[in-house]
């Protein structure tokens, strides 16, 4: 399976980051992709006073993105958007699948929340503004099953090994990492979730500044699950490929059976 990892710089006009999305999809589907992955908060990552309305999965957001994957026979993974949330003060940070004809196949809500305090460097606390999912994903995309996770969510390897025993061989992980932590702690996790699932991660980052003074690390990459980095980013928006031996996968779990041979 051909899949691309597709890096872009969002701001604060959501009409331009729709169009840079889409532009990305098409080239992801002009090299041969079968999966295209876009990042967290696609559509917009800017001040929260300027942000869009919150709107249902149905809504402009998901309509723009099940017309992509149908007029491009992709299945298309859309990082994730502001969904409408449990109430006025709250949002769902949520990420949409389709499959090739456009059909929703999958919804995911992020489930661990971005609340940070280092003093001089960064305060943020995603959970004044959106509510936290409540469930684990995962989908079926022909040869592979899909488990589903967004940004923070990468610190908890719980997640991730309910999601590899659940049947996930491919991980997925949209992204606005902060440059400061990204630096040291992006491809350690995600190399380290590959290797202790024995499963392929894809991870589709923002890249570069955005309003207000925040700074994505990029780096989008592909993961075997011998935890080898086999496909990575430039530090510009872009898209970036890699082809899944599922046969590769399929024998590493058989010679080093780590995954089976857990007791907890």
């Amino acid at each position: 399976m051909r899949v691309a990892v597709c890096q872009l710089n969002a701001r604060d006009d959501r009409a331009e980051n729709l169009k840079a999305a889409r532009n990305l999809l098409q080239r992801a589907a002009d090299g041969g992709a079968d999966i295209a992955v876009l990042p967290e908060y696609v559509d917009y990552l800017g001040r929260a006073h300027t942000a869009p309305a919150p709107e249902s999965v149905d809504g402009e957001f998901g309509t723009f993105f099940a017309d992509a994957a149908r007029e491009l026979g992709m299945w298309v993974h859309a990082g994730s958007f502001h969904e409408t949330g449990p109430d006025p003060e709250h949002t769902y940070n949520t990420t949409l699948v389709f499959d090739r004809s456009g059909a929703l196949a999958a919804t995911y809500r992020k489930i661990h929340l971005y609340d940070v305090e280092i003093p001089g460097r960064v305060s943020y606390r995603e959970s004044a503004t959106v509510a936290p999912g409540a469930a684990t994903s995962s989908v079926d995309v022909e040869r592979i099953r899909l488990g589903l996770s967004i940004c923070y969510d990468l610190r908890f390897p719980e997640l991730y090994r309910q999601l590899a025993i659940d049947g996930a061989t491919v991980l997925v992980v949209p992204a606005a990492f902060m440059l400061h932590t990204g630096r040291d702690h992006w491809e350690v996790l995600l190399r380290a979730r590959a290797i202790e699932n024995q499963c392929y991660v894809l991870a589709a980052g923002q890249i570069g500044n955005h309003d207000p003074d925040r700074t994505c690390f990029g780096r989008s990459m592909v993961v075997d699950p011998w935890g080898t980095v086999i496909a990575q980013a430039p530090d510009i928006p872009g898209v970036t490929f890699a082809e899944l031996d599922l046969e590769r996968l399929a024998e590493i779990r058989e010679t080093l059976p780590s995954l089976a041979n857990r007791r907890l």
